[in-house]
């Protein structure tokens, strides 16, 4: 799944002072120890001719952090970051914005140069394109969801027979995510959307609901409300009458939305991109391991830290309520005998505070029913570099419970991410930094797949 990313959230404030060339974004990098991020600061001026600011984050995939700024001398600046806790105090010398950035007690050089982070994304399609595109809208009327989306015809659809043309509904993964599938200023939707609609196949994707166009509850949405979410997707595309078998390409969380969907005999294909063949807790715990490894804990550490998290996990899946969440989290690890770090105990007490229903409804989540009732045709793909969901893990159980159909093909891809990005470590930090937004050798794969049982 997607990595589970947080959005830092704070009120709006008025900012104080003004200096014209202070006025757009400045960008730097900040390096603490083997790390670095690049920060963006963003200042404009408001109706009033008042200062304001914003942060960036793209490294983290956070835009628009809401920021407190005063300017003295034309130069010299002052800038509150409330929501992290976080400040940076500067001076403009030779064109450069100079100063020191502070966070929690620690202090950090930053030199700032104007304007934002550029990433290059060579594969992302750029207009105009050789084939039509429609904006449509479509309803889940059972959740009173109204969804919003792109529809894309093949190049030549025109001189095409109808009935022969196959189409694909995209479902993105976990957390809000628009049409494109957009991280990093990663498209990885709009991408797949251009090779298929220039290989003869038409797609269908759309904002996730409280996304871009698109609306309906998202506080209280599970992975079943997702599905019939895209389920509508699929029905609409049917109503159209202007393609022929219809098929569900499903990333991450959309992976198993696709099975989803397969099971009920609604699809004709579908294609599952790095989605899950266990429970949801067992994905979870396996993410939360590998980062665990990564950030240098012991194996005796790793060892504790699972024991409370499987027990955190089955008091949600047992679905137990406490007003005191860290001494229960205490009491699961006197339990288990594990001895855990303060911040360790905290960060756990918060799963069972937040009683987040996607969360609690993902974690009891099994995917094995629904993949042992799939009889269509079926493209299961995974990266042998994922961090976000194993490869040898989940294929291997797709595998094992998907009837057999000679029309299937299951890969594993060697080197390939959770966004199947070829990369060093696999890791979520990696993303934004590597140009290629999905292999070529991916995208060939699942054209010629889905025109080979059209």
């Amino acid at each position: 799944m997607k990595a589970l990313l947080t959005l830092l959230v704070a009120l709006i404030t008025t900012l104080t002072a003004s200096a014209q060339n202070l006025d757009g974004s400045w960008t730097g990098k900040l390096n603490v120890g083997q790390a670095s991020l690049n920060i963006v600061f963003n200042i404009a001026k408001d109706k009033d001719n008042k200062s304001t600011c914003t942060m960036d984050s793209p490294d983290q995939n956070v835009k628009g952090i809401p920021a407190e700024i005063t300017i003295t001398d034309e130069t010299k600046v002052k800038i509150s970051i409330p929501a992290i806790m976080a400040a940076f105090e500067g001076e403009m010398k030779d064109g450069m914005l100079k100063g020191t950035f502070s966070q929690s007690g620690m202090s950090f050089p930053l030199e700032m140069k104007p304007g934002k982070v550029e990433r290059n994304r060579p594969q992302t399609p750029k207009e105009p394109y050789p084939y039509k595109t429609e904006e449509v809208t479509f309803t889940n009327a059972e959740d009173n969801a109204t969804l919003s989306g792109t529809l894309t015809y093949p190049t030549g659809y025109e001189k095409m027979k109808k009935s022969t043309v196959p189409v694909v509904v995209m479902v993105t993964g976990s957390g809000q995510q628009d049409r494109n599938e957009e991280i990093f200023e990663h498209k990885p939707f709009l991408v797949i959307a251009d090779f298929l609609a220039r290989n003869g196949i038409a797609s269908l994707r759309y904002d996730d609901r409280g996304m871009g166009k698109s609306k309906g509850d998202v506080a209280n949405a599970t992975t079943e409300n997702f599905m019939k979410d895209a389920l509508a997707a699929v029905e609409y595309v049917r109503g159209t009458k202007g393609f022929g078998k219809i098929g569900v390409l499903g990333h991450s969380e959309g992976g198993c939305i696709a099975f989803m969907i397969a099971a009920t005999g609604k699809a004709d294909f579908i294609v599952s991109m790095a989605g899950t063949g266990v429970r949801g807790d067992s994905i979870l715990m396996e993410q939360n391991l590998i980062l665990l490894k990564m950030s240098g804990y012991t194996d005796n550490m790793c060892a504790g830290y699972a024991k409370v998290l499987r027990g955190v996990y089955d008091f949600i899946i047992d679905k137990k309520t406490t007003d005191d969440a860290k001494t229960a989290v205490k009491e699961i690890a006197a339990k288990a005998g594990a001895n855990l770090p303060e911040a360790a105990t905290d960060n756990m007490a918060k799963i069972i505070e937040m009683n987040n229903p996607w969360l609690n409804y993902f974690i009891a989540f099994d995917p094995s029913p629904y993949i042992s009732k799939t009889k269509c045709p079926v493209m299961a793909i995974n990266g042998s570099s994922d961090t976000q969901v194993i490869a040898s893990t989940n294929i291997g159980s797709i595998e094992k419970l998907l009837p057999k159909n000679k029309k299937n093909m299951i890969k594993t891809y060697s080197g390939l991410n959770h966004l199947f990005q070829h990369c060093t470590m696999g890791t979520v930090n990696e993303y934004a930094n590597i140009e290629e937004t999905i292999s070529p050798e991916v995208l060939n794969d699942i054209a010629t797949w889905i025109n080979s049982v059209k």
